[in-house]
Order: C-alpha cells, then structure tokens, then sequence
C-alpha cells in the first residue's frame, strides 16, 4: 500500500481513506479523533470495508470536480463498474447537516462485472470484532458506545467476501447512532446530488489566485475535511503513526488540533475568502486561552478542548507496511513550546483589527492577545521544545524568540487601536526581542540565522523571517538567510526542517512544508523565477488525486508520514498565493 493510492472523503464530523482496490483502510468514528473503526492502514488486521472486483484489478480514482466524493472505476474481462463514496455534508433547515454515516455506492457500467463485498470494522484499538447481528437489509455490529449498522439493498447472504454479479446498481450506508431506515435508492441519491451541490457552492466561494488554481481548490477542500465543526478544531493530519520515513521509527499521532497550526490555517483561510471556518477555529483558541488563566497552554489539544493526551505504543498493532511502532496521543502535549504563543497571537489579531469581527471586539479577546504576549515576552530565550518538538535536550531556539517578537509587535498594533496605554510597552518589548535575536542569532560564519541562540545548525522554520516582516526585505541578512538555507538544506530540490541529529537520527525525508516556506520567501524577496520553479516541484510531486503527505522523498519519489497533512495544504495555499501574480495584472 502506498499513500499515493488513497483517496480522502468526509464531512467535517467524520473522514476516510479509501485505496485504490475499494477498501476504506481508515475510518474513525464518530469523530475524527476517535479511534478507528477500520484500521487496515496501520495493520492487515485492523478492519476494513472492501468492494472490490472478484479478481485483484485496482481501480482508478477521482475526484469528481470541485467535490470531496470520489469515485473508484474497475475494468476486466468480464465488464467494469465504479464506485462512489462520500459522507453526506449538505445544509438542511438552515442548519448543517454532517451525519456520521458513510455512502457507498455501486453501479455497473459495462458487461457483466462480478464484485466481493466484506465489511470488517474493529472495536477501535483493541483490533476485537464486534458481535454481527444480520437483518433483513442491514447487519448490525454490536460492541460499540452506539448502534453501528450495515445498510443495504445488496443481499446481506452475500456480504461475506463471496464474488457475486453487479447487475443494478447499489447501495451501502454505514452508519454510528440511529440507523437508516428510509428507502435506500431515493435517499443516497439525494444525499450525493446535494452533497455534491453543497462542494461545488463552497468551492465557488473560495477566492483562487490567477494561476495554480486546480491545486489550491483540492488543497482548500483537503483543508475543510480537517476542520471539526462542532467545535470549530483543526487537526493536523487525517492519521497516526504513518512513519515519517522508512525504519526512522518517528511515528506520531497527529489526529489533534496544534495550537501552532492556528496562524497558518487563519492565514490561509483568510486568502481563500473563508469567513465562517476562520472565525469557529479562533472562537475554539479562545476557549483555549479562558481554560488556562495562567496562559500554561498546551501545544495541542483534542478536538473537544481536552488535554488528556498521554503518548503510549500499541505493540499488538503492526504499523503502517509493518513499520512501526503505533502510537496513540501525542507527548508533545506536555512540552513547552514558545513560539506557540506568537502563532496565537496572530491568529487572533483579525478579531481585533478586522471590522467584520465587530461583535468579537471584546475585553476578554484583548484581554487573550494582552497576556499572550506578556508570556511571550517572559519566555523569551529561554529553553524550549521548539517548532520541531525535539525530544532531547532543549536550547533558546530562534524560532520560538522570533515568534514572541511577533507577538509583541502585533500586540503594539492591536493595543494602539484598542488600549493606547499598552502600545509603547510592546513596542519597547517587540524591540528588546529583536536586538536580542540580532545580537545571538546571526552567525557571520554560516551567513544565516541560525537555529538556536549561539549555534551554528540551520533551521527551515527562520524562512518565515520573511513572511513574519521580522526584517525589511532589503536587509542583507534576510536574504543571506533564505540564501544559505536554500543552498544548506537541499535534498534533490528540496528542503530538509535541519540537517542534525535531533536524538532519532538525521532527517532521511523532506518536510513538505519547508520547500512551500522557500517558495513563499522567494515570491516575497521578488525572486519570482525561483519560487515558480520550486513550487512546481511539489506540484508535480502530489498524489494523483492532488492530496500531500507530511513528507516527501525525491530519490525514491513516494510521499511519507501522516496523511493527509493539513499542514502541507496549507503551506501550499500560501505557496500559491505567493507565487501566482494577481488577478489585476491578469485580467
């Protein structure tokens, strides 16, 4: 199995992945950070939901356009059929309608083609299997906290890997909570005609720029499926313990919302024109902050707020191609990392500064960026876990300090509008922060910031030194930077997070979002030629249903660690914004 073939569908409740032989290898219910009903991905016998062709053709997939349903398509000698598979995700009686349900839906399109059903779903990680009662048109799976039934019109008889002949078309709904009890053919096609309905409209409404455009729309919708609208979380990536690369044993959880994700998905929502995402994820950091009056906060949080995210290892579990280990929470949740206090900053700063947040301009919102940058300020240059949330001995990193800068300078902005007393405290603050950068981080030697106080290792993250405005972009150093992390971290075209080792080894992979970083660094520098280039790298690069992993390979040319990646879609959706020219000079 390779991350290649799989296709992601859901509804912002649920989500899953579905490969390239029709087998949902991943599915979590009844939300996304649950654990997994199927779990093929990460074990041959951790459930599955295959339809499949009664030989072992793969099917080809597709989006179907500007939607998250995706259709797989099987042909051989004996005919062809396709299957579709989506969550409904529709608004009904003005409201929302996200049910925890799974559509599939089989329909023959030449010939006589024979196909096997199997549904084997697990009692999360345990890997048990659930008690199956078999009804007239459902099975019914018992174990679970609520009902979980199997609906449909095909024979259940035949619901056990048995090859049978397709000869209509037909449908399989698999539900968590109250069963479905209407009649099936009416119903599925409804919930697919509005639900593609519902995409299309979404899609419409997201601003593109002039050029890249097919890439930012699939990166906007692999973005939506990441948000968790009852809440209005974000997770990180779709999986766990995908392994970052072969053998290297970093395998981790990602199934959470990251506090530091928070300013790059804001920003990234915003340029795409999403109002209602932006505004229920800073309501969800918000709470973040009103739950931690001594602002101790977290680098990352469940999706419902909670915090009880002990890292422990599944060794009955065999992982993903059998490399391992499996891994559920995550222990980056007891680090202290520094610059998570810059990245809520800025994503909050719209509800300060942009009128349409008017009815958000409240005491308790200024009252978050306030002491956010206070602690920022008070952090500052000390030891700290860092963007890359090293496991061994801890250092100043210059990543967290220039965060806490850009707290404190955006801080100054907002209290200038809103508390005129506090704007020259953070700006003498924002100012102390850079000098002390300034002073400690610039290495003349390696011609570059570097990645910690006094060091000499090179650092992917300081290429938003750019982007954050922490120097003009006529200053020497800003671009000696760029230049020399560009030339220092290069593998095959593109770039490694650091090249040391952080107490697993040296990195083996790229990380997908360092190389759009440096995309975006070299648009901004005026360097057009050069963040073309690179930004077509990673296009040509992408699954070929246009979805990215954390990391990339270019020798071997196969995408690694957990997918998809939130982070990677958003970093290209910057990336492309960057590097596309404008529509008025387009038009």
């Amino acid at each position: 199995m390779q991350l290649e073939d799989l296709a992601l569908v859901g509804n912002c409740q649920i989500s899953a992945l579905i490969d390239r032989c029709g087998t949902v290898t991943w599915a979590c219910f009844p939300r996304l950070d649950s654990e997994p009903l199927f779990g093929a991905l990460l074990d041959k016998d951790g459930g599955r939901f295959a339809i499949a062709p009664a030989g072992d053709t793969k099917g080809v997939q597709r989006y179907i356009e500007n939607t998250n349903v995706v259709t797989t398509t099987f042909s051989d000698r004996e005919g062809s059929f396709r299957i579709i598979d989506f969550a409904p995700r529709f608004v009904e009686h003005a409201r929302p309608f996200r049910p925890t349900q799974l559509i599939r839906i089989i329909e023959p399109l030449a010939g006589a083609p024979r196909i096997r059903v199997h549904c084997d779903p697990r009692l999360g990680w345990s890997k048990d299997r659930p008690t199956a009662m078999h009804g007239s048109d459902h099975v019914a799976y018992g174990g679970f906290s609520n009902p979980v039934r199997l609906t449909t019109d095909v024979p259940v008889s035949l619901l056990d890997d048995r090859p049978f002949l397709l000869g209509q078309r037909r449908h399989l709904v698999l539900t968590w909570g109250e069963p479905l009890e209407a009649p099936l053919f009416p119903l599925c096609q409804r919930f697919l005609d509005e639900t593609v309905r519902y995409w299309r409209r979404w899609v419409k409404h997201c601003n593109v720029p002039p050029r890249f455009q097919q890439a930012v729309i699939r990166s906007a919708l692999a973005l939506k499926l990441h948000c968790f609208e009852d809440t209005g979380a974000i997770i990180a990536a779709t999986t766990s313990s995908i392994p970052e690369a072969p053998g290297s044993g970093r395998t981790w959880d990602y199934r959470y919302c990251w506090l530091r994700d928070a300013y790059y998905v804001v920003g990234a929502l915003q340029r795409l024109g999403h109002f209602e995402e932006r505004e229920s994820f800073m309501h969800y950091l918000l709470d973040r902050v009103a739950d931690a009056p001594d602002l101790a906060l977290k680098p990352l949080y469940r999706i419902d707020g909670a915090s009880d995210l002990d890292e422990r290892v599944l060794p009955h579990w065999s992982g993903f191609r059998g490399d391992g280990p499996v891994r559920v929470g995550n222990a980056a949740a007891a680090h202290d990392q520094h610059d998570v206090f810059g990245e809520m900053v800025l994503a909050l700063m719209p509800v300060l500064l942009d009128q349409r947040f008017g009815t958000d301009h409240t005491a308790a919102a200024l009252g978050a960026v306030e002491g956010l940058a206070r602690k920022a300020l008070a952090v500052v240059g000390t030891p700290d876990a860092g963007i890359w949330e090293y496991r061994n001995d801890w250092v100043p990193q210059t990543f967290s300090a220039v965060m806490c800068w850009a707290a404190a300078d955006r801080a100054a902005s907002a209290a200038q509008r809103h508390a005129p007393a506090l704007a020259q405290f953070f700006r003498e603050g924002a100012t102390r922060v850079r000098e002390e950068i300034l002073a400690r981080a610039w290495s003349p030697e390696r011609e570059a910031f570097v990645a910690s106080y006094g060091g000499r290792e090179l650092d992917a993250s300081l290429l938003q030194m750019v982007a954050l405005r922490f120097l003009p972009p006529s200053d020497p150093r800003l671009r000696a930077t760029v230049d020399t992390i560009a030339r220092e971290l290069d593998w095959h075209g593109w770039l490694l997070r650091y090249a040391h080792d952080d107490g697993f080894g040296q990195p083996k992979v790229s990380f997908v979002i360092c190389t759009l970083w440096l995309v975006e660094a070299f648009a901004l520098l005026g360097e057009h030629d050069r963040a073309e280039a690179t930004l077509q790298r990673v296009l040509d690069a992408m699954t070929p249903l246009g979805l990215m992993a954390e990391d990339y390979d270019p020798v071997g040319r196969t995408m690694s660690g957990n997918f998809p990646q939130a982070y990677s879609h958003v970093g290209l959706i910057h990336a492309a914004f960057a590097a596309s020219p404008r529509w008025a000079d387009v038009l």
